[in-house]
């Protein structure tokens, strides 16, 4: 009788905007920040050269994701508890004017006591950077900032320590975090549809008017004895609004603010305006609607041993809605 995909079982509303990440790949390279986050401008499509298909020029399907002003504004520093075997936060250190612009108040460490604190590093288990988006100037909308956390890739904690001091304060730019070419995965939430039927929410089949009297319900709930209705059911309820994951996914093109000329629609995109911020050109598409909160990382299980640079030819700039 169950319909739909047990992973994603149980269907229910995400209780906050920013997904979080728990898994990060081990990585053989120099240290880098793991994620960053942007907001969905819209689709578009574009030319390009594929060297898969000897050199043939092909249409594809694109996604543009608008990149916000991103600081570190603070490191976290994780250590094990003895008795329960659980990670907590040991101590959080901050820039003092990266941090107020941010919004938090209590800014008593500052980054004067990095040097007591590498010495001490032994003590610790994990490092962090802690991250503000600004979105002022942006065509969503929104005023309040943004803030997240992001994991550092690398081997050992002395060498990521030694790269986000070296950050902490300043701005984080796409282009500084991946290439053209590479394969990212897509975090976001998807499209809200409200309270559904089961039909709707688990493409159960219409039952005939004449046997139930009812079209757009499921019959029976179960056994007779059961006194209960299991999980596995369908019924109505939430629809959409999710979690949601996109592995591999393609990164075209890497745009900054001065190259929004090349892909805004001379009306802007639908649900959402114009970008004039930096952006990345996603292949295909992505969950959510316009002006969704998309987290961007590194992908987990693709390994991109030789990126080569998309040739792309032609990306339109028609709103074909308006």
């Amino acid at each position: 009788m169950t319909r739909g995909s047990m992973q994603y079982w149980q269907k229910r509303r995400a209780y906050r905007r920013l997904p979080r990440l728990r898994t990060i790949p081990k990585s053989k390279h120099a240290p880098l920040l793991f994620n960053i986050i942007g907001y969905k401008a819209g689709m578009s499509h574009l030319m390009a050269i594929d060297e898969a298909a000897k050199g043939i020029e092909v249409s594809r399907a694109c996604t543009i994701v608008e990149i916000p002003n991103i600081e570190v504004y603070g490191i976290r520093l994780y250590s094990i508890n003895r008795k329960t075997g659980y990670k907590y936060v040991a101590k959080e250190v901050y820039n003092k004017e990266a941090a107020q612009k941010a919004g938090i108040k209590k800014t008593k460490n500052d980054d004067t006591k990095l040097e007591a604190i590498k010495g001490k590093l032994n003590e610790f288990v994990e490092i962090t950077a802690l991250l503000a988006a600004y979105p002022k100037g942006i065509a969503t909308g929104q005023h309040h900032v943004d803030k997240f956390e992001s994991q550092i890739m690398g081997n050992t904690i002395n060498e990521k320590f030694d790269y986000i001091t070296k950050l902490l304060g300043k701005e984080i730019k796409a282009h500084d975090m991946f290439k053209n070419g590479e394969h990212i995965d897509i975090t976001s939430v998807s499209k809200g549809k409200g309270w559904q039927g089961p039909i709707k929410r688990f493409g159960t089949a219409r039952l005939f008017h004449k046997a139930t009297q009812k079209t757009r319900h499921v019959a029976p709930l179960g056994s007779f004895g059961m006194g209960r209705v299991v999980y596995g059911v369908p019924q109505a309820g939430q629809t959409g609004y999710n979690y949601r994951t996109e592995h591999n996914k393609k990164i075209m093109k890497i745009g900054k603010k001065e190259e929004t000329g090349s892909i805004n629609p001379k009306s802007g995109f639908m649900n959402y305006g114009m970008v004039t911020n930096d952006y990345i050109v996603i292949d295909g598409s992505i969950v959510g609607p316009a002006k969704r909160l998309v987290r961007i990382r590194k992908s987990i299980s693709y390994d991109d041993k030789s990126v080569k640079e998309p040739k792309i030819t032609f990306i339109a700039t028609t709103n074909k809605g308006i």
